[in-house]
C-alpha cells in the first residue's frame, strides 16, 4: 500500500469525502493496527455505556511501547476477518460519534513539537494520500482548520497533547521500562478511568489539596475532568523528579 505525505498548513485547502457513496467505503477499517489514546478509550467506553475496564477487556490488548517504554492500548482487530475493526459494519462505523482521533482526523495527520526554552507547542500537519483511498477530489473543498473543527478534533487534540507532555517528561526523567507498580498505576490512571475514580474518591489515592478544587468536584461526575486530574496525577506521582 503506497502513501504520500504532503505538508500542509491550517489555511491550506483540500478536497475529500468519505461515505457509502465512495467505492472504497470501509476498506480503511481492515488490516487494522489501531492504537488508542486515553481520550479515545474514554469516549468509546462512554458512548458504549460500559465501564472502562469492560471496554479494555472486550476490545483491546495491551503492549509496551518500544520507544516510550509505556503501556499502550491497541484495538483488538478481528483476526478471522481480515483484521477488521470490531466496530465496522456494512453500513459503516457503529461508533462513529465517538470514533478514535486517528479515524476522525483522516486524511490529516498532526504532529506536535514543544520548544524546550519557551514551552510553546508548534503544530505540524500533513495530508495523507493512500493509494487505496478514492475519497480525494470528491465533496467540498475545506481548509485544514475547517476540517479540524468539523470533525470535532479540538478536544481530542487538547487531551492528546496532555498525554504527549507525559511521554516527553518520561523520556527525559525515566528512560526505559517502568517498574511493575508504576506500570499498574499508569495503566489505571490513563485508561481504566473508572477504577481511578474509585481510588481517588473512595481510597484516598491523591491529596485533594494539590489539585484544583472545582475540577476535582467536577471529576466525580465528568469523565473528561477526571482524565485531566488523572494525567496530572501521573505526571506528578510517577514522572515528576521534584515531587
Amino acid at each position: 500500500m503506497e502513501s504520500d505525505f504532503i505538508s500542509v498548513s491550517l489555511n491550506d485547502s483540500f478536497q475529500f469525502s468519505c461515505g457509502s457513496h465512495i467505492p472504497c467505503f470501509n476498506e480503511c477499517c481492515r488490516d487494522l493496527n489501531q492504537f488508542l489514546t486515553p481520550y479515545d478509550v474514554l469516549r468509546l467506553k462512554t458512548g458504549m455505556r460500559i465501564s472502562a475496564n469492560d471496554f479494555l477487556k472486550l476490545y483491546t490488548s495491551q503492549h509496551t511501547g518500544p520507544e516510550s517504554g509505556l503501556p499502550i492500548i491497541r484495538l483488538r482487530a478481528k483476526h478471522d476477518d481480515g483484521f477488521k475493526c470490531p466496530f465496522v459494519t456494512e453500513k459503516g462505523c457503529s461508533v462513529y460519534h465517538d470514533r478514535p482521533s486517528s479515524c476522525r482526523a483522516y486524511p490529516i495527520a498532526r504532529a506536535v513539537a514543544r520548544n524546550r526554552q519557551t514551552g510553546k507547542l508548534t503544530e505540524h500537519f500533513m495530508l495523507l494520500k493512500e493509494s487505496h483511498c478514492q475519497g480525494f477530489h470528491r465533496g467540498n473543498h475545506q481548509t485544514v482548520k475547517e476540517w479540524i473543527e468539523n470533525q470535532g478534533l479540538q478536544i481530542y487534540n487538547e487531551m492528546n497533547d496532555l498525554m504527549m507532555e507525559i511521554i516527553s517528561l518520561k523520556n527525559i526523567t525515566m528512560p526505559g521500562l517502568l517498574d511493575l507498580k508504576s506500570r499498574h498505576f499508569f495503566h489505571m490512571a490513563c485508561y481504566d478511568i473508572d477504577s481511578f475514580r474509585d481510588k481517588i474518591f473512595n481510597k484516598g489515592l491523591l491529596n485533594p489539596a494539590e489539585y484544583d478544587e472545582v475540577l476535582l468536584v467536577k471529576a466525580n461526575e465528568d469523565d473528561t475532568a477526571l482524565l485531566r486530574i488523572s494525567l496530572k496525577w501521573v505526571q506528578k506521582m510517577i514522572f515528576d523528579p521534584f515531587k
